[in-house]
C-alpha cells in the first residue's frame, strides 16, 4: 500500500503549494490562468510528444486495452446519456464525461504502477489510448462546441491536428511508428519542457481552490456525484467484470486493469475545462473528490485481488 500513499501524498503536497501561492498571491490575479496556458500550450504537449515518441506502440494490441477502452467507453456513455437527458449542454457534458472516465495515468499512475504493480510500462496502454483517442475526439467536440463562428468543413476536420495537445500526442505516435529516433539536441530541450507539465497543473489546480465551495454541495452536485461514482466505483466494476467474465484475465492481468481503472480523474482535465471555459466546477469538484475516494478504493482493490 505504500506506493499508493506515496503517490496521493505527492500530489496532495503540490496541490497545497498552490493553494498556498493562490492565498498570499505571489503569481498575482492571472496566476492560475498564466499556468494554465503554459500547462496547455507548451509543456504539456511537449510531454506527450516525448512520452508517445518513445513508446512501444504494439501494447495497444493487448487484451488489457480492450478492457479499458470498452470499459471507458460505457461509463462515458452513462455520463452523455444523463447529461443529453438532463441537458447539461455539449461542453459540461464532455467534461463530465471525461471525469468520470479519464484516468490520472501520468503523475499518479506511474508510481503506483512501480510500487503495486512492479512494472511502470503497465500504464503505457491506458496512456497511450487516451492521448490517442479520448484527447483528440473530446477537445475536438469542446472546440466545436464552444461560442464563435461556425467554422468551414476543413477547420473541423483539421481540429485535432490544429490543437497543441492533439498536435503533440499525433506527433509523438508518429514518430513512434516511424521507427525514427529523435536526436538529444531536439529530444532533451523538449523533455525539460515536458517536466513542467504536472507540476503546473497542480499548481494551477491548487489555486482553483482558493475561495472555492466544499466540493458537491454547489449548483454542480447532480454531475459532480454522477462523475465520482462512475469514476471510483462504475469503471472499475466494469473493468473487473470485463477482464474476468470476458476475457477470461486472472492473477496479475486482472489486478492490473482493476487497479488503472480505478486510478481518479486526471488533473489535466481541469486545464482542458479552464481552456474552453467550460464546467470548471464540475472538473474542479470532480477531480477533488474522485482522489479522495480512490485511496480506500485502490487498497480495497489491491488487497482483494493481490
Amino acid at each position: 500500500m505504500q506506493g499508493v500513499l506515496n503517490g496521493f501524498a505527492v500530489i496532495a503536497v503540490v496541490i497545497g503549494v498552490g493553494y498556498l501561492i493562490g492565498r498570499r498571491g505571489h503569481l498575482g490575479e492571472n496566476g492560475r490562468e498564466v499556468l494554465t496556458k503554459l500547462a496547455f500550450h507548451v509543456a504539456t504537449p511537449a510531454l506527450l510528444f516525448t512520452t508517445l515518441a518513445q513508446a512501444d506502440l504494439s501494447v495497444i494490441l493487448s487484451d488489457r486495452l480492450l478492457v479499458t477502452a470498452i470499459s471507458t467507453f460505457a461509463v462515458a456513455g452513462v455520463f452523455v446519456a444523463v447529461g443529453a437527458v438532463r441537458r447539461w449542454g455539449v461542453g459540461r457534458t464532455t467534461i463530465g464525461a471525461l471525469c468520470s472516465s479519464y484516468v490520472n495515468a501520468g503523475n499518479l499512475g506511474i508510481p503506483i504502477a512501480v510500487y503495486v504493480l512492479g512494472d511502470a510500462s503497465l500504464v503505457a496502454p491506458v496512456l497511450l489510448f487516451q492521448q490517442i483517442v479520448m484527447t483528440p475526439v473530446a477537445l475536438t467536440v469542446l472546440d466545436l462546441s464552444g461560442p464563435g463562428e461556425k467554422t468551414s468543413l476543413w477547420r473541423r476536420v483539421t481540429t485535432p491536428i490544429r490543437n497543441p495537445v492533439g498536435i503533440g500526442s499525433l506527433s509523438g505516435v508518429a514518430v513512434s511508428a516511424s521507427g525514427l529516433t529523435v536526436p538529444g539536441p531536439v529530444l532533451d530541450p523538449l523533455t525539460l519542457i515536458g517536466n513542467m507539465s504536472v507540476p503546473a497543473v497542480l499548481l494551477a489546480f491548487g489555486i482553483s481552490l482558493c475561495g472555492s465551495t466544499m466540493p458537491g454541495r454547489g449548483p454542480d452536485r447532480t454531475p459532480v456525484l454522477l462523475s465520482v461514482a462512475l469514476k471510483s466505483v462504475g469503471q472499475p466494476l466494469a473493468a473487473w467484470a470485463l477482464a474476468a467474465g470476458v476475457f477470461g484475465l486472472r492473477g496479475a492481468p486482472l489486478l492490473d486493469v482493476v487497479v488503472t481503472s480505478a486510478l481518479p480523474a486526471a488533473q489535466n482535465l481541469f486545464t482542458y475545462a479552464s481552456r474552453y471555459r467550460v464546467g470548471e466546477v464540475l472538473a474542479r469538484e470532480s477531480i477533488l473528490l474522485s482522489t479522495m475516494v480512490a485511496v480506500p478504493v485502490l487498497v480495497v482493490v489491491a488487497a482483494t485481488l493481490s
